[in-house]
């Protein structure tokens, strides 16, 4: 699927629609200016698309952390029909670093890619001690097997089910499942 790109600094003084897909508490930590908040989990393509204020015409711009989830965004408006999506290369992180407009928050949030690498890492360890510490090996073996599959998967089909379970979480700001 071709979905059209656009650096930070290209859009970044004008009037446009720009939706964050990130976790609520990712976005109050901090977001580029003039974004509304969109949670990729919770993401209504017709609906975004319906509320619009006349200018269905213009592209709706996606923005996220570092693109990745804000490119998902983008291909689930245009399997709902709805072409004129942008996805903003680089996200809120390309954002700051080119010293545009942000709003931050009062509390720093934790990105949910290191929240990820935490509880992997976390699950790998708990699966050794696991085979260290039990008189059989298997369930720890299991634990970071289990893990080193996921990560796997992940890399290859560019989706995360991880990030899915921790974006539900009540720290991220949806209040759990």
């Amino acid at each position: 699927m071709n979905i059209a790109e656009i650096q930070p600094r290209e859009i970044a003084d004008k009037e446009i629609d720009l939706i964050d897909v990130r976790t609520p508490a990712e976005y109050q930590g901090v977001h580029a200016k003039g974004a509304v908040n969109q949670p990729l989990d919770r993401l209504d393509p017709d609906a975004i698309m319906s509320a619009r204020n006349g200018s269905a015409q213009q592209p709706l711009y996606v923005i996220c952390q570092m693109g990745g989830r804000s490119r998902k965004a983008c291909e689930q408006f245009v399997a709902a029909g709805h072409e004129n999506v942008v996805n903003v290369a680089g996200g809120t992180d390309l954002w700051q670093q080119q010293g545009l407009g942000v709003v931050r928050g009062a509390k720093s949030v934790m990105s949910m890619g290191r929240q990820v690498r935490i509880a992997s890492g976390s699950l790998v360890v708990l699966g050794v001690l696991l085979a260290v510490l039990l008189p059989v090996a298997w369930p720890g073996l299991l634990v970071a097997g289990f893990v080193g599959a996921g990560l796997v998967f992940s890399g290859v089909t560019d989706t995360c089910g991880m990030a899915t379970v921790l974006s539900m979480m009540p720290w991220n700001g949806s209040g759990g499942c």
